[in-house]
């Protein structure tokens, strides 16, 4: 896709906006490198892909992502001899943990999701070496004492050393002739060994060795020789700790490399299923529907909300809504000129189109109402706004025009090209003329084309363009404000004069003003204004008949969705209900309210209920809380 338009069109914003519904780092991280396809075969992937993750939501909630973090770049770094922090191992295994709990949340899917499905099967068994992490690695880092029965026996005696040594100073800090010889009554650190803080005028009261003096030489810190013995010990098992902690983590680091790469897989197929679920949790927010795409480049969405007002309106919090627009191209035409006063309406139009057709090639579906259809463009081109380059010194009308040529090498039959303003920012006339000849070039090539103009010679165009049609921004006289709605089919006014009265223009003024209208121009508009009137006609007949056809195909739609809902509600209940009537002692289950596993104790079917050992500890389980774990699907597949 076109770089400047995807820019001008604001889609990394729309990115930021789907960021917020990702459920961890893993998610959002692939949103940001999400790129609109321009491949029919992978858009319908990508659609369908959030489709079902749509209904996973709405079965089963969102998947158990909890604790997962992009650790790929530990994992990669993991060489035989070389390893990571205990924070690191603990996030490794966090993560690991994760894979676990989402392969039960997938496998318990419905089988018809089978995008889901697939994702679930490029993540492998992780359970033993999430276990072996968390049995050695605390959340702080800390390897635990149990993490070995070596390291447990050290530490133990490295506890039981710092406790005798304790004992020592205890007693000589509350023996009256020690007292008397130290600085402050207490005793303090050098390094790994306690020591008393000593004056140097007695020295020789206190045996023992003397570690540092202080900088006044005033006071001299001995280690007594009665706990030399024991702190030189208390050392020693420290270096045993730390050989052993380092052997831990180096048999830490071998596991997780000899499964690096099937742990990079699940890594990123937990990436994707984040990013799916905050398509999925964007669409439902937001009342999002599906586009259905067009093999025959059709446009046609119904009720489209720009994305990011939508956005903005909710972080006000003052109930405004944004109006939603109809628009159409390829069906009897193929370029739509928009013009009407210039007020902003024309350009919002314009984005929410662009906008639309970005969201729905990067696989998300749209604010806008059922029935909605896009075709797969192969590239988006925009030119709006104030463009100029101060750089190379260039008007705004040659940085436009410039902007437009490049459009016209790259734009092709399979192009949308939306351009604000056309002709603006230099003699109309000229700018007409030269507006007629770049649409003449896009209809040429049948290139599905938005423009907007406020020039009235471009107004007419339209009307003598077999594949062309006019629409307005509608214009509230009494606010001096567009309303937003679009009126395909009639030519829009500029309103100045309007907006002249409004603000206080004298009425001598104005119709100074009126006479100054060239009788070109009102031969013009009278034109337009009859051709208007009899198409407004023939245009609420189609709109009539169209809405009662999407209302009918919605009303199906909806009845057809929830019959299959109903279907697979209904056949995971069956299924679900013949797993539970075979349940014994001994079988392995997940618990949905406790995401864990845990061992069937008996069953009470008439209390609808299960005992269930959950690690050391036995639960009453209701049983409409038992699922399939992820292991015994896997056998069954």
């Amino acid at each position: 896709m076109d770089p400047h338009s995807l820019d001008k069109l604001e889609f990394e914003a729309v990115k930021s906006v789907l960021a917020r519904h990702a459920r961890c780092e893993l998610g959002r991280k692939l949103i940001g490198h999400l790129q609109p396809a321009n491949r029919e075969k992978l858009v319908h992937l990508w659609l369908e892909e959030t489709d079902q993750m749509v209904q996973a939501l709405a079965l089963s909630g969102p998947p158990p992502l909890g604790g997962a973090s992009d650790v790929a770049g530990l994992v990669q770094r993991i060489q035989p001899g070389s390893g990571l922090s205990g924070e690191e191992f603990y996030l490794v295994g966090q993560t690991l943990r994760a894979t676990h709990y989402v392969q039960a949340y997938l496998a318990n899917l419905p089988a018809e999701l089978v995008h889901l499905h697939q994702l679930g099967e490029r993540i492998g068994d992780f359970q033993a070496l999430a276990w072996r992490i968390d049995e050695v690695v605390e959340a702080s880092g800390r390897v635990k004492d149990t993490a070995s029965e070596k390291l447990l026996k050290i530490r133990t005696a490295i506890e039981d050393h710092r406790r005798r040594v304790r004992k020592i100073f205890d007693r000589l800090v509350r023996t009256p002739s020690v007292v008397k010889v130290l600085q402050y009554p207490n005793w303090t650190f050098q390094g790994d060994r306690m020591v008393l803080p000593v004056s140097a005028n007695y020295r020789q009261q206190i045996p023992g060795i003397v570690h540092r003096s202080s900088d006044s030489g005033a006071t001299l810190f001995i280690e007594p020789s009665e706990a030399v013995e024991l702190n030189n010990a208390i050392i020693q098992f420290g270096q045993e700790e730390q050989q052993e902690v380092s052997r831990i983590f180096w048999e830490l680091s071998r596991l997780i490399h000899l499964n690096r790469d099937e742990i990079l897989v699940a890594i990123r197929a937990l990436a994707r299923l984040d990013m799916l679920t905050a398509k999925a949790a964007y669409a439902v927010k937001r009342r999002c529907v599906r586009p259905e795409i067009s093999r025959d480049g059709l446009v046609r969405l119904w009720q489209a909300r720009h994305p990011l007002l939508v956005e903005l309106f909710d972080q006000e919090g003052k109930g405004r809504e944004v109006v939603p627009i109809d628009v159409r191209l390829g069906d009897d035409f193929d370029m739509l000129v928009i013009t009407g006063p210039n007020t902003g309406g024309k350009t919002v139009a314009l984005k929410t189109v662009g906008l639309m057709v970005l969201m729905a090639q990067a696989g998300m579906f749209i604010p806008a109402g059922p029935g909605s259809v896009l075709p797969v463009f192969d590239n988006v081109f925009i030119d709006v706004g104030d463009e100029q380059s101060l750089q190379q010194s260039l008007s705004t009308f040659s940085s436009h025009l410039t902007r437009i040529l490049h459009i016209l090498r790259c734009a092709t039959p399979s192009s949308l090209v939306l351009i604000d303003e056309l002709g603006a920012g230099t003699d109309p006339d000229e700018g007409a003329a030269i507006g007629q000849a770049i649409l003449d070039e896009l209809l040429g090539r049948k290139t599905r084309a938005m423009v907007s103009t406020h020039l009235s010679p471009l107004k007419s165009y339209a009307y003598r363009r077999p594949r062309a049609d006019n629409a307005a921004v509608e214009f509230d006289p009494q606010t001096l404000r567009a309303t937003y709605r679009l009126h395909i089919g009639e030519p829009g006014n500029s309103n100045a004069l309007i907006i002249a009265e409004h603000l206080g223009a004298s009425k001598r003024l104005l119709e100074r003003a009126r006479g100054y209208v060239s009788q070109r121009v009102k031969a013009f508009q009278q034109a337009i204004d009859a051709a208007v009137g009899s198409r407004r006609e023939a245009e609420q007949a189609r709109r009539l008949a169209q809405a009662a056809e999407h209302q009918a195909r919605q009303r199906e739609q909806e009845l057809q969705s929830r019959i299959e809902q109903v279907d697979r509600e209904r056949e995971a209940y069956r299924r679900w209900l013949e797993w539970v009537n075979s349940l014994k002692a001994g079988q392995r289950v997940f618990i949905r309210n406790m995401r864990r596993e845990g061992t069937v104790v008996r069953m009470e079917l008439h209390k609808q209920q299960a005992l269930v050992n959950v690690g050391r500890l036995a639960a009453e389980v209701p049983i409409k809380e038992l699922a399939e774990p992820a292991s015994v699907e896997e056998a069954k597949g």
